[in-house]
């Protein structure tokens, strides 16, 4: 089996998620990056690509030529990673669904609804695959989490919360040059704060672990840094359509948090607890009984977190493993083969494009609840 040729737009000098997704991609072997338009300026995207051994070539100045000209190649890209600001995801995925590539993109779906929709038509006009790149929902014990609700260990599902708490923008940081600092904070970059940027991937997996669906919110959304021009904390408040009511708390100015994700679901007969930052252990609480701590790749879990876990137990696996898992899933789906789990796609962008922009509705009418 051949590796599935990648391109990537952006991810050049100074990109951390390029980065990531390049590691992501090659831990298992299945793709090679082969072409690029890496920035938008041509000098660092030709150097970009010279670092990365790109042949010249297929180094180019933009999405739209990189687009055409491997659409036209008998060598072609199979898929391409938009690895962007969030404002900068619609005009290039749209660009290779058209010339039939494969589309990888990092979340948000977009920065805007009117973004968010050309992208969707695009997606739908189009035989190429559209895959989002919501990495924590790559997590063994996450796909172990949703495998134990869908079969009915916790009961009906009562309560789903999950918070994301970080401490990196507690100080003005946009205002000394920081590149992450600026895209992310300036509202016509990244389209929101927080809750774009983190509480979209809270969001995510509330959906993804529980299989519910959030009708309705209400949002107060605060930032805390004097100046700052988008959200940078955020409490809300969330009903679903089985009737479970859940929490999201997302925060960047949580000082002593590094990456706090952490979801616990409650159902009538038991409940699940889990930390990214210890993402190979999950608690398993029973009603009556006591609780255990379950781990990736220990006895007795079944099929659930076995089946993508890549070392043996007491090794740890977490973020670029989780990224490895979607790429790796990506990759067996665009061969024709079962992955076995939902890969999040157009339908979880647009979910999350809707908690967005129900969140700053909500919050600019006082927190008042926001019904789908």
């Amino acid at each position: 089996m051949r590796r599935l040729r990648l391109g990537m737009v952006g991810g050049g000098q100074g990109s951390f998620i390029g980065a990531v997704h390049r590691i992501a991609s090659r831990i298992d072997d299945r793709f090679e990056l082969v072409a690029g338009a890496l920035s938008s300026d041509p000098d660092r995207a030709a150097a970009s690509a010279a670092e990365l051994g790109l042949d010249p070539e297929r180094s180019y100045a933009s999405f739209s030529d990189m687009a055409a000209a491997e659409a036209a190649r008998p060598d072609g890209i199979d898929a391409v990673a938009i690895v962007t600001p969030n404002h900068l995801h619609a005009a290039p995925a749209i660009a290779f669904l058209e010339a039939g590539i494969h589309v990888i993109c990092d979340k948000p779906l977009t920065a805007t609804a009117a973004q968010a929709d050309a992208l969707a038509a695009a997606v739908k006009a189009s035989k190429a695959r559209f895959f989002l790149t919501h990495n924590y929902t790559g997590y063994p014990l996450i796909r172990q989490a949703r495998e134990m609700v869908a079969r009915g260990d916790l009961g009906r599902i009562r309560v789903i919360q999950a918070e994301y708490a970080q401490d990196w923008l507690a100080v003005p940081l946009e205002a000394t040059g920081n590149k992450q600092a600026s895209w992310r904070t300036d509202p016509a970059q990244s389209g929101a704060g927080a809750i774009g940027d983190i509480g979209t991937h809270a969001f995510n997996l509330l959906g993804y672990v529980s299989g519910d669906h959030a009708v309705a919110l209400a949002a107060d959304l605060h930032s805390f840094v004097e100046g700052r021009q988008v959200d940078d904390n955020a409490q809300i408040m969330l009903r679903f359509a089985s009737g479970a009511r859940g929490a999201i708390w997302a925060s960047q100015v949580a000082v002593g948090c590094e990456n706090g994700l952490r979801l616990r679901i409650y159902g009538e007969r038991g409940s699940l607890t889990w930390a990214q930052e210890n993402p190979n252990e999950m608690i398993y609480a029973r009603l009556g009984e006591p609780r255990q701590i379950l781990t990736r790749g220990g006895a007795g879990l079944g099929v659930g977190a076995d089946r993508w876990t890549r070392v043996p137990p007491g090794h740890p696996e977490g973020y670029l493993e989780g990224f490895a898992t979607l790429y790796l899933d990506i990759a067996d789906v665009l061969s024709g083969k079962d992955v076995g789990a939902p890969l999040p796609g157009l339908e979880a962008g647009l979910d999350g494009m809707w908690f967005i922009s129900a969140c700053q509705q909500s919050a600019a009418a006082d927190a008042a609840w926001v019904v789908r």
